[in-house]
């Protein structure tokens, strides 16, 4: 078409992405040689948002939601990636699970039948089977944490509550390779992430991980889903703790290919049922210790729940926040995913004895890998992320003889044969075959050149098996950025009874990463301050004409309880704060009593007259 009056002219080109980000090269080309066409640009769809309307949801069960609607601090902080204009707008979820109750009123404007089947009943339709105490209901609970339906006057809201969600019944009949298969490379041109809370036994004693085909379908998701970019796989780390598990023999959340994702209360503890392991890459909040509302989420039969706990539950929230992240980047790969999710993850409050700082200065731990993920950190660093180069692995065989384990071996190996191709650390894994006599008393530990320790397996008490590991492989997220050259050190230790016995017969160090020098790059938490002018205490006077005043900082949106407005009635002052709603709103227009959105729990919206009463 024609502008009006304008030598300009826009042309459409049927095998380009419409809202593709990133130039498309050829055409790219062919234009810039060509010597008729003084100028051209390719036009993307620009991010605009409605100013003036408020970013809390008003659903009546928001004011439950503490994990992120500011009641526990730090929360997940999904309101800042919300105020960016980030919900999950084009991206598309699946949950694997048990079913979806697709006609849920807080589900049904954003289910997808193009990201759903039934593989326990070969058809399309994802609905749970009732009856049987109605036992079914994880994966509906699942997946209105990640997308239920935001300022619809019912339940709470989803991370990602534009997104759309496709449920895969998978779970409700007999599991086998080919059904886990299925699941995992259902439409994957189509399906961004699949978001995922099962595994092996959680018992304490089990090493188990993918069939063939199951591990085939991880390798071709990341290599071919998503156009290329890959597949996403968002995996719960386990619900073990009580058994004393470890997530590092749970060979789905120890994949390379997996997010692994932890739990941790919301006071900042640990849940008795998590699991610890290397493999753990962030963590989300599953649970509340200091009151009866946990997660809040659809349940089956249209209800709501406030109960829903667990590190299934950890899973579909980070799930959520990377669909925030892909909506607001596109283009990122499966890898830079994770180094997102790493830069986007703190130490917080989060309580574990095992803190430590790696070889690049970040702080990592077995519970809770690099911490408590934030949503408003995760979408800033998506939009500025620069690719990452091609993964490159280095493989080295360590060692040539079976060697006797005895009470203690330490095994050292020198891989400066891969300083060539790897110069900053992805993921790192430990292949070993060893014979041992009882193998849950056997702790395996990884230690690089920069110093940095990494457990691999702790004790398991009721892994008595005589079996030993067969060609397992361990990983290890915590040397991330490291550089590997010089000698890595494997250290088998024998914590039971002295009679135990065994041989070590291989360890292959398998070493990821890239050859560019990844901590060369300033990390997403190192933004700007975008405060102005500060007062002599250092509190915040002017956040400028684009952020709001409030408490001393600047904030993207007003918390609830708060609305914003103009600092002053003088038109040249173009500061915009924070100012308390009436006490009986929870979100308003402005401070009187009948201007309310929505309300604190335990009273009711009037439509009528904007208020909030007891019933």
């Amino acid at each position: 078409q024609v502008m009006e009056g304008e030598p300009y002219y826009h042309f459409r080109h049927r095998g380009t992405r419409q809202r593709a980000l990133s130039r498309h090269w050829g055409w790219h080309m062919r234009l810039t040689r060509d010597p008729q066409v003084l100028w051209f640009e390719q036009q993307t769809a620009k991010r605009r948002s409605k100013r003036g309307t408020s970013v809390v949801p008003t659903d009546p069960w928001f004011p439950k939601q503490w994990y992120m609607n500011n009641d526990v601090h730090p929360d997940l902080n999904i309101l800042t990636a919300w105020s960016r204009g980030y919900t999950g707008l084009g991206v598309v979820l699946t949950v694997l699970d048990d079913g979806l109750e697709k006609d849920h009123p807080d589900l049904a404007a954003n289910y997808d039948p193009l990201a759903s089947y039934d593989f326990n009943s070969n058809d399309p339709d994802p609905q749970p089977r009732y009856g049987d105490g109605d036992k079914n209901w994880h994966g509906t609970r699942c997946a209105g944490e990640v997308a239920a339906v935001a300022n619809n006057r019912i339940c709470g809201a989803g991370v990602a509550y534009n997104a759309k969600i496709g449920g895969v019944r998978m779970l409700d009949g007999s599991i086998m390779d080919i059904v886990e298969a299925q699941a995992l490379s259902l439409q994957p041109q189509y399906i961004h992430i699949y978001s995922a809370s099962w595994g092996p036994e959680d018992d304490g004693r089990t090493v188990d991980g993918p069939g063939v085909l199951a591990a085939a379908a991880f390798h071709k998701g990341v290599s071919q889903g998503r156009g290329g970019l890959g597949s996403i796989f968002i995996w719960a780390s386990g619900n073990g703790g009580t058994n004393y598990d470890n997530c590092n023999c749970d060979g789905y959340t120890n994949s390379i290919y997996t997010v692994s994702v932890g739990s941790v209360l919301g006071d900042g503890h640990r849940p008795r049922y998590s699991e610890s392991c290397p493999a753990i890459l962030t963590t989300t909040y599953s649970s509340r210790t200091t009151s009866k509302v946990q997660i809040v989420t659809t349940d089956l039969h249209h209800r709501c729940t406030d109960k829903h706990t667990g590190t299934s539950a950890s899973a579909p929230l980070a799930a959520g926040m990377v669909a925030l992240a892909l909506e607001a980047n596109p283009a990122l790969t499966w890898r830079d995913l994770q180094h997102l999710i790493i830069r986007a993850s703190k130490p917080a409050h989060l309580q574990a004895e095992d803190w430590a700082e790696n070889g690049v200065g970040r702080r990592v731990s077995h519970y809770y890998g690099y911490g408590l993920l934030d949503a408003g950190l995760l979408v800033q660093a998506a939009t500025t992320w620069a690719g990452t180069r091609p993964q490159e692995k280095c493989s080295v065989q360590a060692v040539q003889v079976p060697r006797d384990i005895g009470s203690r071996l330490t095994i050292s190996t020198d891989v400066s044969s891969c300083s060539q191709s790897i110069r900053s650390l992805e993921h790192v894994q430990v292949q070993l075959s060893l014979s041992y006599s009882r193998r849950g008393d056997l702790v395996v530990a990884l230690s690089s050149p920069m110093g940095t320790t990494s457990t691999l397996v702790t004790v398991r008490p009721y892994d008595t098996s005589q079996e030993g590991y067969k060609d397992w492989t361990f990983m290890s997220t915590h040397f991330w950025d490291e550089n590997p050259k010089g000698i890595w050190t494997l250290r088998l230790e024998n914590r039971g009874d002295d009679s135990n016995t065994g041989q070590l017969s291989s360890f292959i160090l398998h070493l990821h990463g890239t050859d560019e020098d990844m901590p060369a790059r300033r990390s997403a938490a190192t933004a700007t301050d975008e405060c102005l002018r500060r007062d002599e205490l250092g509190d915040c006077e002017d956040c400028g004409s684009s952020l709001y005043t409030h408490q001393g900082s600047c904030l993207s949106y007003c918390p609830p309880r708060y609305y914003g407005r103009a600092r002053s009635a003088t038109p040249r002052d173009t500061g915009r704060v924070c100012a308390s709603c009436h006490p009986s709103c929870y979100t308003c227009q402005s401070a009187s009593a009948n201007n309310c959105t929505s309300c604190p729990s335990g009273r009711t919206f009037e439509d009528v007259t904007h208020t909030c009463h007891h019933p």
